[in-house]
């Protein structure tokens, strides 16, 4: 459990197998929360050489200590969480999973990624001036500022906040964040600023194309993808 000032946060940490100390990685899930999915890429994350802690996205209410199905019923209460989460909450949330990162004897830089709402989740990390690098596998809302309760997350209008590396990884068949809202993205991240910053976009990728359970997930993507973006972290 990581404490925080609403409640603890139920989070899996995971260590590589060694003396230490490496890198943390705060790597946030999608809507369902700690699924062994999810856990099976931040154990693969770790054997790189990364602490990995990956905690809830909705800790503090109804959620709190569930892993939703991959199924309708799971996809709805997943966005009914989103949509029960104001920004301020999942920020508070992101402080305390950080200060439990930074404050561990075996770690060193600080790093974020996440996938779907996670990687707009990483994305918000990236303000944090302790967040040394960023990976955000296919953030949804980015675009148009949907996130939590609030009608806008207004994320990328805070992208000069960043002052870390930026990886932004996209399936070039994600129905969430069509081309359009891509070219939005990377114009808005440009104009802010943003130099230090890479776009990946999978030909063929669909939405959650790293997911390993379902019919979009693609393993060749997924390999190509999770090595981008350890190679990236291992640069920083």
């Amino acid at each position: 459990m990581v404490p925080s000032a609403a409640d603890e946060i139920r989070s899996v940490v995971i260590t590589p197998v060694g003396q230490g100390p490496w890198p943390g990685v705060l790597l946030y899930t999608d809507i369902f929360q700690l699924t062994e999915s999810t856990l099976r890429t931040a154990r693969r994350l770790a054997s790189y050489g990364f602490i990995v802690c990956v905690p809830e996205i909705y800790p503090h209410g109804d959620l709190a200590g569930v892993a939703l199905e991959f199924d309708d019923a799971g996809k709805q209460a997943g966005m009914a969480g989103a949509a029960a989460t104001s920004i301020a909450d999942f920020d508070a949330d992101r402080v305390a999973v950080l200060d439990y990162l930074e404050n561990r004897s075996d770690t060193t830089t600080l790093l974020a990624t996440g996938f779907c709402i996670g990687g707009h989740l990483a994305f918000r990390a990236a303000f944090d001036p302790r967040v040394a690098a960023t990976v955000c596998f296919y953030p949804t809302g980015l675009h148009n500022g949907a996130l939590g309760a609030d009608a806008d997350a207004g994320s990328l209008a805070r992208a000069a906040d960043i002052r870390g590396p930026l990886l932004i990884v996209f399936g070039s068949q994600d129905p969430h964040v069509p081309a359009d809202a891509r070219i939005q993205i990377i114009s808005e991240l440009y104009a802010a600023g943003l130099d230090d910053l890479e776009l990946h976009i999978y030909r063929g990728g669909e939405h959650a194309f790293m997911r390993d359970i379902g019919v979009r997930h693609d393993p060749v993507l997924t390999d190509l993808a999770l090595t981008e973006a350890v190679t990236f972290f291992q640069g920083r």
